[in-house]
This record gives C-alpha cells, structure tokens and sequence, in this order.
C-alpha cells in the first residue's frame, strides 16, 4: 500500500489535533462521493465536505452543480493522497472524518445470488477497498465512515472485514494510531428514511474510542415485542405527497408489461399474478425477479431504489408510472435543493446507487458527538420527513387487458435457490470473470416470502 506521505503522529499531536477541531466546523474528505448522499447527510450533521472523488463523469457534475466543494474526478487509484490534502486545504491528522462507499459489487446481494461463492476480494474491483485505507493511512483522519452493501458481512463470508483489521493493525504499528472500528447493518427505514433499504456501516475512530451505533428511532407496524413505542416507520406517502413530474419529464412506463401494471395492487408484484395471488395465475411462483412489475404502496416505505432497473423493474409509484427525478431524491432523503444532472438513466444510476442522506445525518451527528466531542442536538435531524398522517385510501384496481389472458394457466412454482431457470443456464454458461452484469438474478429468499404474507 503505497502512501505517497510519511511521517509519524505521537499521541500527544493527535490529542493536541482533537481538542483544536472540537472548536471547528468538522471537516471531510469523501471519496467515492456518487452523487453526494452521504456528504448531503454529513452537511445536516455539521459537517463540511472539503474535496469529494468521483470516477463518474455525471456523478462530478451533480456535486458541481449542487456544492461548492473541491471535485477530483477520476480513478481514485490515480489520485494521490497529497492532491486530495491539498485540495481540502489540510495537513495531515487534520481531518476530522474520511467516509467512502468503496464501489460494491463484490459483495453485493445480487453479485452473492449469481455466483454464490464469487471472486469477492479476489475480483479486481475490489481494489477500491484498498485504496481507502491507502488514503486513510496518508491523511489520518480523527474519524472514518465506511459503508457498503450488507454483503460485505454476510455471514461465514467476512473476509472483506478481516482484510480491513489488517489494514488498521498495519497503520496502527507503522503510525502509532489506536484506530478501533465497530460495524454494523442499519435498515434505513428504522431511523426515519422512507425506504426499505440496508447498508453495512463500519465507523472507525484514531484515538481508540468505541463507537456505539444508535438505537432505531422507528419501527414497522409489524414490529416485534419491544419496540411499540416508537413511532412508525415514514411512509412513500410522508416523502412524496406534495411532489410529483417536473413540467415535460416522461414517466410513461415502456414495454411488453407496460398495461399489465395498472392491474397491481399498491405494495404489490408480479406475484399477485400467480397461484398464490389474488390476481389472475399469469406467472409461476417466484419465476421472476422480485423486482418485476412492484409498486410503491402510500401507506408503507418504499421498497429499494434500483440503479439500474429494466423496463419492468420497479418500484413504481402508484400510479403506474416510474418514479420522477424528485420523487427519488425524496426518497433518498436527499435536500430538496439538490438537482441530479444527465438523463433518465443517468439520474436512476446516480441516486439508486446513493446512500440515504437521512441515514448518514443520523451517524454523523452521533460520530461528532462520540468521537469529535461535539455537543449533541436536541433537535430533530433535518432530512426526517414530516408525518403526514393517514395517507388516502390504494389506487383503484384495473382489470388485467385482454392482450394478456392468454398467459392464464398453470405455471410451475420455483424449485428453490439455485434450481431455477436461470440457475441451470448459469451452470452451463457461468458470467465472465469481472463481468458486471448481476442485474439478471433475483434478490433473497425472505422478501418473496415477505411480499407472500401481504397477498396471502
């Protein structure tokens, strides 16, 4: 691991660093910045964002346009540390917080889905993970923020974790730190951001501080003994209520599906659709992806923001149309400031592949207070949707069109995990060795079954 700088800190120049920032606006370094939705959460916080990294031409455009931050745009491999120092404006030691999304399909849901035992850090993209903590290393930040998808800790499968407690004990030896980590997945619905969504969230802290993740603030109506005092989760209704198309945005839905949609109850997919479903049996159970033709329903958060979607991958609004540009951001728990640039498929990418800027208030505000020494707020996070109360009863049904009926039959039920069609082919013709394409196979056992148990 190449640092680029050298040097040695005492822990008398850490602690002499630490209560000189307690005094400051806490500063970032962000890499791997995407579109910005965990430097818009960091921004609520208190935080500033001194120079963010992205390798994504559209991606460097949207934080230009929104911020005024410094914007380093390419491979983060070609940025030496000593530019992004100079670009924030700090010494090393000075920063207060180094937070990244490190790129994730090594261990991603659908990447572990596809190829089961996959490359994982053995895929070259992985290398990303590595850099980060080359960077760490060179600016020696009081604090850093690591997120990714939950399957970097999948269990039985952590080596992605092991590798990074190697990398600390090594900076630790080389640079008399005391950086200490703990980890955790957080649902971002459980702490007021209107989406089913889950990532994996390792905090780190140089002077050897434990860091404690904070409690849910929300919970699901289903929720379990325990945790009936809180209020519930914040609804697609609390985020999109009182926004809708922007004047000329095409939301029409394309496709073979297109008209089927109208036929799905809010909350629902495909498998309305199927013996088990309400519906008309147009599909076998579990034949397709959960994805397939899912509608937002007013009254529960939204599900998972796709970056990449096909036409018939939803969720979409209920409606029966995609989502626009704001409804997203809305539901990422982006600023309403905040405008996404490049086209339909370019602003998707952009916020589906963002972390919800709620989520990362949430830990901000707990790592200036734990670790930074900043005092706590006693008010509410910024980016929390308001409650708008009761939302208004689901869109009404259409009938399924005629075109379709001739889909009515008998259909076979999934076999099980890696029996299905697509896991056959995949025998046959497995994906070449660094190939990105995991957008063909279906997400967990448990949200089908989730999903069940609302059509049952």
């Amino acid at each position: 691991m190449s640092s680029g700088l050298c040097g040695k800190f005492s822990p008398l120049e850490f602690s002499s660093n630490t209560r000189s920032q307690v005094r400051k606006t806490p500063t970032v370094i962000s890499l791997y910045s995407g579109a910005g939705g965990i430097d818009y959460g960091l921004e609520a916080a208190g935080f500033e964002t001194r120079v963010a990294t992205d390798l994504d031409g559209d991606c460097c455009r949207t934080l230009r346009l929104n911020r005024p931050w410094a914007v380093l745009e390419g491979s983060i491999t070609e940025i030496p540390s000593s530019r992004l120092l100079a670009a924030a404006g700090l010494s090393r030691g000075e920063a207060s917080l180094l937070v990244g999304g490190p790129p994730c399909q090594p261990f991603s849901k659908s990447g572990y889905w596809a190829r089961g035992d996959s490359l994982r850090l053995k895929d070259p993209r992985a290398v990303t993970l590595t850099e980060y903590f080359r960077v760490l290393e060179d600016a020696l930040p009081q604090a850093f923020l690591l997120e990714n998808v939950e399957g970097m800790a999948y269990n039985k499968k952590s080596e992605a974790v092991d590798v990074i407690l190697s990398l600390l004990d090594g900076i630790n030896q080389r640079q008399g730190t005391s950086y200490t980590i703990r980890f955790s997945v957080l649902s971002a619905a459980d702490y007021g951001v209107p989406q089913l969504r889950s990532r994996f969230l390792m905090v780190g802290s140089r002077d050897g501080i434990t860091f404690r993740f904070p409690e849910p603030t929300h919970r699901s109506p289903d929720a379990v003994c325990g945790e009936e005092g809180l209020p519930l989760h914040r609804t697609a209704w609390d985020a999109l209520a009182d926004v809708g198309p922007a004047p000329g945005e095409s939301l029409r839905m394309r496709g073979k599906w297109a008209d089927l949609l109208p036929s799905i109850p809010e909350g629902l997919n495909y498998l309305h659709h199927t013996n088990r479903g309400a519906g008309k049996p147009l599909f076998g159970w579990r034949r397709r992806y959960w994805s397939f033709l899912l509608k937002l329903a007013k009254a529960r958060p939204s599900w998972t923001i796709q970056a990449q979607p096909g036409p018939a991958i939803g969720p979409f609004h209920w409606s029966s149309r995609l989502l626009s540009a704001r409804e997203l951001c809305r539901l990422q728990t982006f600023p309403d400031d905040v405008q996404i640039t490049g086209g339909r498929s370019a602003v998707q990418r952009q916020v589906g592949n963002a972390v919800p800027s709620l989520l990362a208030e949430v830990i901000g505000r707990e790592i200036a207070e734990q670790i930074l020494g900043e005092t706590p707020s006693a008010s509410p996070p910024r980016l929390m949707p308001p409650d708008r109360g009761r939302p208004p009863e689901p869109e009404p049904v259409a009938p399924v069109p005629e075109k379709y009926l001739a889909l009515i039959g008998e259909h076979e039920d999934h076999p099980g995990t890696g029996l299905g069609y697509r896991a056959q082919a995949r025998l046959s013709t497995p994906l070449a060795e660094g190939s990105n394409d995991y957008s063909l196979f279906p997400d967990t056992v448990h949200e089908a079954r989730d999903l069940a148990s609302r059509t049952a």
